[in-house]
């Protein structure tokens, strides 16, 4: 079963096209590397739960949109060897500082699938 990456971040709604040209170049940068599949997605109805919910866990403001994106790998083993090659590779070198978004508010974790239809 494939090893995913998911990630959910807010992103000013003013910087979402900085933003789509950052992601645009880290698919190629992973797929390039051996990513299965990189899909980046804008949220379109993500309402603000009352207790949970995706614009309250990354903190969303109300000039933001979230975003939730995933990367595919074919096991955990080819994904950290992936990423060891992403890190390292040139393209992807970005001062923190001039990213649309606020890292620190950003949720990441890596999965292990166990359905798949």
């Amino acid at each position: 079963m494939p090893y995913v990456d998911g990630f959910v971040l807010a992103v000013p709604k003013a910087k979402i096209e900085a933003y789509k040209d950052i992601a645009r170049n880290a698919g190629d940068v992973w797929k390039d590397h051996g990513a299965l599949a990189y899909v980046e997605c804008i949220g379109d109805d993500t309402p603000y739960g009352e207790v949970t919910s995706f614009p309250r866990a990354v903190q969303a403001k109300d000039d933001e949109v979230v975003v939730f994106s995933w990367i595919v790998y074919a096991s955990r083993a080819s994904r950290d060897e992936i990423n060891a090659k992403v890190m390292a590779d040139p393209r992807i070198k970005m001062d923190p500082a001039l990213m649309p978004f606020d890292g620190k508010r950003m949720i990441f974790g890596g999965f292990e699938s166990f359905v798949e239809l």
